[in-house]
């Protein structure tokens, strides 16, 4: 995400030095210095002004440096430049609570040994313990995860800003994100999702001025699954439950799938309130769900099939 030098001048900056003030603190040479500040620039995480033959840097007021340079300040002694290269800022994403190696692996989509390797090593320099196998930031080092958390973030509200600047972001992860706007986006990476997806399996909804969109690198649709927890992201209310019944009765969704994906977003147990609902017929306590004579005539507009 950063690279070592990026963290150095973050680490470093007070406000208003030249280039060449900068490349003697950090000890590097003013072009690779001012190389290094230019990917900054681009990621609005400093700000260059240029007066006359001078460039001026100063850092912005995104909540990620604020954070970083508090940590740096309070433990000068650690070289933090040097521990968050390469995947350990994103191993403290994922440390938002005690976490085994095996689980930080699973989430971050990182080899075990890796994560292993960069917990290790914060161990070490006493940023992290264990607890029954279980990592856990010491004191407060804690704001590692929040330094990425914000960072993360940040990252996040950059790609959205600049394909549609109205866009709210409803839910993120490392790596993805998934975001409302009042315009449409056509943009590599963002896929729409919300009741518009719905129309890709037969479902055709009334629509408000509102658009949804998930953004991830790896991702060609957004599958029924991912569909349907998205939606009750957007909206958990009934009208949106019913939607969501909809969906899983007319298509054929694989259990399993669903079930991690509502793992992903946290949302276990509301899916398996839908899909209790789904097996016994309706026979489900809750002030959201339909009555099942009432979803069933709903099943029937929308020409949806109804397990027997």
């Amino acid at each position: 995400m950063l690279r070592r030098i990026e963290l150095e001048i973050l680490a470093t900056i007070e406000g208003g030095e030249t280039i060449t003030e900068l490349a003697t603190k950090v000890d590097h040479s003013e072009s690779y210095l001012s190389r290094a500040v230019g990917a900054l620039v681009e990621k609005r995480l400093v700000y260059a002004e240029r007066d006359g033959r001078r460039k001026y840097v100063t850092p912005s007021d995104s909540r990620a440096v604020e954070i970083y340079q508090d940590l740096v300040r309070q433990h000068a002694h650690i070289d933090f430049s040097e521990l968050l290269t390469g995947k350990s800022l994103e191993v403290c994403y994922y440390l938002d609570r005690p976490r085994t190696v095996t689980d930080v692996a699973q989430r971050s989509g990182n080899y075990r040994n890796t994560v292993n390797r960069i917990l290790k090593r914060l161990r070490v320099r006493g940023l992290v313990g264990t607890d029954d196998s279980r990592y856990h930031f010491n004191g407060d080092f804690d704001r590692l995860h929040e330094f990425a958390r914000e960072l993360v973030h940040h990252r996040h509200r950059q790609r959205l800003e600049s394909v549609a600047s109205n866009g709210t972001i409803l839910w993120e992860d490392y790596d993805e994100f998934l975001a409302q706007t009042t315009t449409e986006i056509d943009a590599e990476h963002f896929h729409e999702t919300g009741l518009a997806r719905f129309a890709a399996f037969d479902l055709q909804f009334l629509l408000t001025h509102h658009r949804y969109y998930r953004y991830a690198v790896e991702l060609a649709d957004v599958s029924p699954s991912e569909l349907c927890c998205h939606t009750l992201l957007i909206d958990d209310g009934p009208r949106h439950r019913s939607y969501c019944l909809l969906l899983l009765c007319r298509v054929d969704i694989d259990e399993r799938d669903l079930r991690e994906q509502a793992a992903k977003y946290g949302l276990e147990a509301e899916i398996d309130t839908l899909l209790t609902y789904i097996e016994t017929r309706g026979a489900v306590d809750g002030e959201r769900l339909p009555e099942w004579d009432e979803f069933q005539e709903l099943a029937a507009d929308y020409e949806v099939s109804l397990p027997r």
